[in-house]
Formats: C-alpha cells, sequence, structure tokens
C-alpha cells in the first residue's frame, strides 16, 4: 500500500510541476503580447540609419532602421521591434493581407500580424538570414532577397534561388547560406513588370524570371551591376538605379537619364521620378519631371538641405497620402515642397 501511495505523491507532483510550467508559458507569452501592444512611443523617430519607408492602408508611415522598425501615426512613432530584436533592419513589406514583413541582418524575416511575430530564418528554410529586400507578386508569393540569392514563400514553405555569377539556379536541396559572409553578393530589389515577369537586381548581375527561368539582363552586349532599386512605373516602364546611373526600360528600348550612381528611384502619383544619387556635392535628392521625361533633356530638380547628415547616402523615398516626400539617411526626413524636417530627438 505504501508503494501505491508513494506512486500517486510522484504522480501528483509530476502534474503539479507540469501544470506550473504550462503556467510560466502562458505568463510569458502573454507578457510579451502585452508589450508588442505597449512599445516605446515618442515623439521622434529612429537615430539611426534609415533605409526603407512605406505607408499602409490605413495612413500609418513604417520606417525600417538599424535600430528597429517604427510606426509613424501622425503624431508619434512606436518602436515596434524593441522588444523582439535588436537587430539591424533593412526592409518593410505590407502585404495583400495587411500583415507586415520585416527584413533584419541576421535575424531573417519577421512576420507581424499587427499582434504576435513570427520569426522565420534558416531553420525553417530560409536560404540566408541577411534579409535586404521583400515583395510580394501578383499572386501572393512573398520574395525575400538575401545575401546569396532568394527565398520564394507560398505561406507553407520556402524555396530557394542561388546566385552563381551570371546565373541563379533553383535549389531543392535545402542548402543555406552562412550569415555574414563576404563580399556581400545580395539581392538589393525585386519588382513584377507589367508581362508578370520578376526582376532582381543584385550586388553582381540583373535577372529577370519568366516563371521557369532566369535570364541575365543585357544591353549593348553588357549588364547592368549593382542595381539598387528598379520599379515599375505607372506605364510598365522599368526603372533600374545603381552603379550605371538611372535607366528606363520600355519593352523595347532603353534610356539613360544619368552616369551618377543612383541608390534609389520612386516614382510619384504625378509621373515625377525622385532618385537619390552620389554627385560631386555629394549625395542629393533630385525630381525629374514626369512631363518632360521623353525629352532629350528632361527637367530635374535637385533638392538641396542644410542639414549635414545628408552628405550620406539617401535611401527609402515615399510619397505620403498629405504629398510629402519622407527619405531615409541618418534618420528620416520629410519633404513639404518647401523645407526639409528631421525627425530625430
Amino acid at each position: 500500500m505504501t508503494k501505491y501511495k508513494w506512486l500517486s505523491t510522484l504522480w501528483c507532483m509530476f502534474i503539479f510541476c507540469a501544470c506550473c510550467k504550462a503556467q510560466i508559458q502562458r505568463e510569458q507569452l502573454s507578457d510579451t503580447t502585452s508589450s508588442i501592444s505597449h512599445k516605446l512611443t515618442t515623439s521622434y523617430g529612429p537615430n539611426s540609419i534609415t533605409r526603407n519607408i512605406i505607408q499602409d492602408r490605413n495612413g500609418d508611415i513604417w520606417i525600417a532602421s538599424f535600430k528597429g522598425v517604427f510606426r509613424y501615426d501622425g503624431k508619434s512613432f512606436t518602436n515596434i521591434t524593441s522588444k523582439v530584436s535588436s537587430a539591424r533592419f533593412f526592409s518593410v513589406l505590407e502585404d495583400s493581407k495587411g500583415n507586415f514583413w520585416f527584413g533584419s541582418i541576421g535575424s531573417g524575416v519577421y512576420f507581424y500580424d499587427g499582434e504576435s511575430f513570427t520569426n522565420f530564418t534558416t531553420r525553417e528554410g530560409l536560404i540566408n538570414n541577411e534579409i535586404v529586400s521583400i515583395y510580394e507578386d501578383k499572386i501572393g508569393n512573398i520574395w525575400l532577397g538575401a545575401n546569396g540569392g532568394v527565398s520564394r514563400y507560398d505561406g507553407k514553405s520556402f524555396l530557394n534561388y542561388f546566385l552563381q555569377g551570371e546565373y541563379i539556379i533553383e535549389d531543392r536541396t535545402g542548402k543555406t547560406f552562412q550569415d555574414f559572409t563576404r563580399p556581400p553578393n545580395e539581392v538589393n530589389s525585386i519588382v513584377e513588370d507589367k508581362t508578370g515577369k520578376i526582376w532582381f537586381g543584385t550586388r553582381g548581375n540583373t535577372f529577370v524570371y519568366d516563371g521557369k527561368a532566369f535570364s541575365m539582363v543585357i544591353h549593348n552586349d553588357k549588364s547592368f551591376r549593382n542595381v539598387r532599386t528598379i520599379i515599375n512605373d505607372k506605364k510598365g516602364n522599368i526603372w533600374l538605379a545603381g552603379n550605371d546611373g538611372l535607366w528606363r526600360y520600355d519593352g523595347s528600348r532603353y534610356t539613360h537619364f544619368t552616369e551618377n550612381f543612383v541608390g534609389y528611384v520612386y516614382e510619384d502619383r504625378k509621373g515625377n521620378i525622385w532618385t537619390s544619387s552620389e554627385t560631386e556635392r555629394g549625395w542629393v535628392l533630385s525630381r525629374y519631371d514626369g512631363m518632360s521625361l521623353d525629352n532629350s533633356q528632361p527637367t530635374v530638380t535637385e533638392i538641396k538641405s542644410d542639414y549635414p547628415d545628408h552628405k550620406g547616402m539617401l535611401f527609402g523615398i515615399l510619397e505620403a497620402n498629405d504629398g510629402g516626400i519622407w527619405f531615409g539617411s541618418f534618420g528620416v526626413y520629410r519633404y513639404d515642397g518647401n523645407t526639409i524636417v528631421d525627425f530625430k530627438r
């Protein structure tokens, strides 16, 4: 009888410990969920390098910076990732369902549904944990540009494609790249054109994917190297910004606009093209007048600033709903048509 009492006592202790452990896990999960809705909110934005800026369907501004992902509601800034990761963030995307994707350097990509986070890394099949660019295609696939290649996520699993010089090759073996490999071979930008083909700008060559195979983009027997940004404008033209300056492709011919290195290109609602480029005077923000883009010498306006930080590289141009032009540098800035305002402390 003593033996059975001892076993009964032991079993009760096991159940008690398991319940305590489950309660602790629930409390920890509850704390995490609670902290997500009570992030540090301030009147100033990130005081660090800002790489990407978007505006969501509700009108909030989202900013990917080296100090976290910030959300601006028009009055204050909230660091959404402050309790989740200390990684540097390069990219942010709002998908067609209203969820958010945050690409980091070293910690993979974070999926945020407005309440909780899911972290995808090489453990889940991601090609690499350095995620530079994110794009959603017309059928809902999420493309993640990484160091060494690109991952495509269909909502269930990842399919990876590796950069190998003049080729991008599909991989089904589950191979991944080591983090922080140098020199970098990043996929900087991804965009889908009007025909459904997907363009990839990398630190090396530029590629187009037709759904079956990748081909290198060639013009005058030369590839486009180190393309930092690709966009598809309202007319269906493809714009390439990078080492070779700024180019436009209309489906049949290429037009060259500048030989200066261009880091970012963006089209506003009026059809004007905005760029961040490196000149003899340092980095400048420029606006190409949309009505003159077909002229041999289009009208270009340089937006000048008295802020010394603008001598550094400029990133992530955005036209907000109110017409203000946002861009990143060391911090985040807004141009209202007359003056440039920063949002640092």
